[in-house]
């Protein structure tokens, strides 16, 4: 019982000094550029996503969010608040996972605000900080690969394209999310 205890304990600092050694902040010019290729590979991948994505109020691209799980896990990310092309802020994406999970993978993430209220909330963070349960705050989005975006009509204010996924990550557990503002 004491081992297994011990092997808990080693297990999750080990998870939190990976996830830890993940968070490092790039310079404004090298996000930028990551979100850049981002957005190219999603108009690219989703039909219809460049003409969707003028018409939110504004987006959010984390071009590259790392994800480790066993038993516990994490994830980290850094991207571009956009409003048209222009950026204006930048936020890191930082979560903690404990439950049935094992992998490893990386990918992209588009959030589109699709209404003035929803971009409202998240730019009026308290203290910088936003979190969220994915319990229908964020719809994940899921179409067709024959339909184009433009035509799939999402009900929710915050929309979420996870996309230009490698790696696998398989998992049953219990997540919790906080964006926060950084200063890159």
């Amino acid at each position: 019982m004491k081992i297994l205890k011990s092997l808990t304990l080693l297990l999750t600092m080990l998870v939190a000094f990976s996830t830890i050694s993940m968070a490092t902040i790039n310079s404004a010019k090298e996000i930028d550029r990551d979100a850049n290729d981002a957005l190219r590979t999603f108009y690219k991948e989703v039909k219809g996503s460049k003409k969707y994505l003028e018409h939110a109020k504004a987006y959010l691209v984390i071009p590259d969010i790392k994800e480790v799980g066993f038993f516990v896990g994490g994830k980290y990310g850094e991207g571009a608040l956009r409003v048209g092309n222009s950026t204006k802020a930048y936020y890191s994406i930082t979560s903690a996972s404990m439950g049935f999970q094992m992998g490893a993978q990386v990918y992209s993430m588009v959030i589109a605000f699709t209404s003035d209220a929803s971009l409202n909330k998240f730019l009026l963070l308290e203290d910088d900080e936003w979190e969220t349960d994915v319990d229908g705050k964020i719809a994940i989005a899921e179409w067709n690969s024959k339909e184009e975006l433009d035509d799939v009509d999402f009900d929710d204010d915050m929309v979420a394209f996870i996309f230009d996924s490698k790696g696998m990550m398989g998992s049953f557990t219990m997540e919790g999310t906080k964006f926060e503002r950084i200063k890159p």
